[in-house]
């Protein structure tokens, strides 16, 4: 009977989705830079997979705002200061949102989960492991916007989350950022745990703006 057959609870990792994850990492670490030029062959080899998968991932990275086509050939877009802006004002609107309705439906598990993230967070700042910080800050706002339904809201972050990541990565390369950025999570996780929305969504307003202001004068002195 079909009823009797086993769950899938985890589906194994595709070659398209290693390749993905890996070139990601490379973008968030740096080692492609903006506007260098994304070569199949290349990346076919250095990853051992077929030029197909590249193309996959390709196409992938282009959907995510990560890669812009140029006659030349696809390659890691560039993000500029009014792009920066744009996002940075999105993130503020819908993080503060989905933080005031998080900590309106918060509960002791809900706190445990994001004290949880936090740590690792933190433990991935110490370990010098960029990846696992900003995976790890993915975490935290998932169960932010989770736990205040903000689903729709969580699906239109990401689908900006290749670009958020990227300039996140870049905010956290300043010296001092990674220790006030946690101060500010701190703050966010305090106010959902005392049910507070207000305090809340004031916290992580103050959090992004904190980020945006970085981020844009970084890439004002690079343009």
């Amino acid at each position: 009977m079909v009823e009797t057959l086993e769950k899938i609870e985890t589906r194994p990792q595709t070659l398209r989705l290693i390749a993905l994850d890996r070139v990601r990492d490379a973008v968030m670490e740096g080692r492609i830079a903006p506007g260098e030029r994304l070569v199949e062959r290349t990346l076919a080899e250095s990853l051992g997979v077929s030029r197909s998968v590249i193309r996959e991932v390709i196409r992938n990275l282009e959907s995510e705002g990560l890669v812009e086509n140029a006659p030349s050939g696809p390659r890691l877009a560039t993000i500029s200061p009014a792009q920066a802006q744009q996002i940075y004002e999105i993130r503020s609107q819908l993080e503060s949102s989905a933080a005031a309705a998080c900590a309106e439906a918060s509960t002791p598990e809900v706190v445990s989960q994001l004290e949880a993230a936090l740590e690792a967070i933190r433990q991935a700042h110490e370990d010098r492991n960029p990846i696992g910080a900003l995976r790890a800050s993915t975490r935290f706002y998932e169960i932010i916007f989770m736990t205040g339904q903000h689903d729709i809201a969580w699906d239109i972050v990401q689908r900006l989350n290749g670009r958020i990541s990227q300039m996140r990565a870049m905010t956290l390369s300043v010296v001092g950022r990674q220790a006030a950025g946690l101060k500010r999570l701190s703050k966010i996780v305090a106010a959902i745990a005392d049910r507070n929305p207000t305090a809340a969504s004031s916290a992580c307003r103050q959090h992004v703006q904190e980020a945006a202001t970085i981020a844009i004068k970084m890439l004002e002195g690079s343009a």
